[in-house]
């Protein structure tokens, strides 16, 4: 180890396993040595964190698609890093790359899972948000699970957030009526001047099924779910025949408590509409996939550059301010994609 690499690695670990909602007393914030790097490996110093709703799932032991975090163990998560320091021979110092390293500043790896960015990527944090995980699950569910044709009404909840506001975005660039769901009247204006969704209807409002219905005369042919609650409830009788549901996940329902909707209406209503509700976990795109995965580089990288899509950032400083941003992103406080700046 030369004498400019860092001796002190700060890190955040699960303390403990939240009973509903997550608290501050479930993480705690460590400083461990770094180790020396042995052949094969490289030292790596994050630039961002992503943090995103699935992590909360990664803080209960109940049975999932993913093992959980252990305690006392990092909090997981993916990471934009620089390589500090390399004794691997497909890396050397100064590479930007991408990993699930979690929340620390400093993780040494053997290159497994490391993937290098294109040289010249503009803005790195777009690897976490909507050149990365969030916006390949916009693109895959939206495109391989609703397939939108003109015309046709898409409605999204959390329609700011990561995944959201790049569902609504595409399925205007597919010439679709969209109306999305947020939680407060800044954010549905948002919703419409700046992403340019069609109507944007506050989750909050007391007559809120009454405006859904409003918005969408002609029923709803494709809802991406990632909410559930009374949003679902509200979204489920407007659904046409052939309808189509990719769901990827239901906040409301992370915290703990029952389902809202009952099991047997939403079973008699796909049956008599047709309609097709399909649950996907995007990591399994990332494996199944690479031929969508390269038509969303391609396709999503050139409307960024083409200006056709708004993208927005919640940047929070400081990994010690991981885990209030956390909790509130799992209460809807976050605006756009939440990252933390690490470096």
């Amino acid at each position: 180890m030369t004498k400019t690499t860092p001796q002190t690695n700060r890190r955040i670990v699960l303390a403990s396993r939240p009973t509903g909602a997550p608290t501050a007393d479930n993480f705690r914030l460590e400083e461990v040595a770094v180790p020396a790097l042995e052949e094969g490996q490289l030292l790596l110093r994050g630039q961002w964190l992503s943090l995103d709703p699935y992590m909360r799932g990664r803080m209960s032991d109940a049975p999932s698609y993913a093992p959980p975090v252990e305690i006392g163990g990092v909090m997981t998560g993916g990471v934009v890093s620089r390589v500090e320091a390399s004794r691997h021979p497909e890396f050397k110092e100064g590479d930007l790359v991408m990993a699930y390293t979690g929340w620390q500043e400093y993780a040494v790896s053997d290159g497994t899972g490391v993937n290098k960015l294109p040289a010249g990527f503009a803005h790195p944090s777009h690897a976490l948000g909507v050149l990365g995980m969030p916006g390949y699950t916009a693109y895959a569910g939206l495109i391989d699970i609703g397939q939108p044709r003109p015309g046709e009404t898409v409605v999204v909840a959390a329609a700011t957030g990561a995944v959201g506001s790049l569902v609504g975005q595409i399925a205007k660039l597919r010439g679709c009526h969209v109306v999305g769901i947020a939680g407060g009247a800044q954010k549905c204006e948002a919703a419409v001047k700046e992403l340019g969704f069609d109507a944007c209807i506050d989750h909050r409002a007391a007559d809120f099924p009454e405006q859904l219905k409003a918005a969408c005369p002609r029923g709803i042919d494709v809802y991406f779910e990632n909410v559930g609650g009374a949003v679902l409830d509200a979204v489920f009788p407007l659904l046409n025949i052939h309808a189509r549901v990719p769901v990827c996940g239901l906040i409301a329902h992370y915290n703990g408590g029952t389902l809202a909707t009952d099991s047997a209406a939403i079973l008699r209503r796909t049956l008599t509409q047709r309609m097709r509700v399909q649950g996907f976990i995007i990591f399994d795109y990332y494996v199944n996939r690479p031929d969508l995965h390269a038509a969303f580089q391609q396709e999503v990288g050139n409307w960024l550059k083409q200006g056709k899509l708004h993208y927005r950032e919640d940047v929070v400083q400081g990994l010690e301010n991981a885990p209030e941003a956390f909790m509130g992103l799992l209460q809807g406080k976050n605006f756009g994609k939440l990252v933390v700046k690490l470096d």
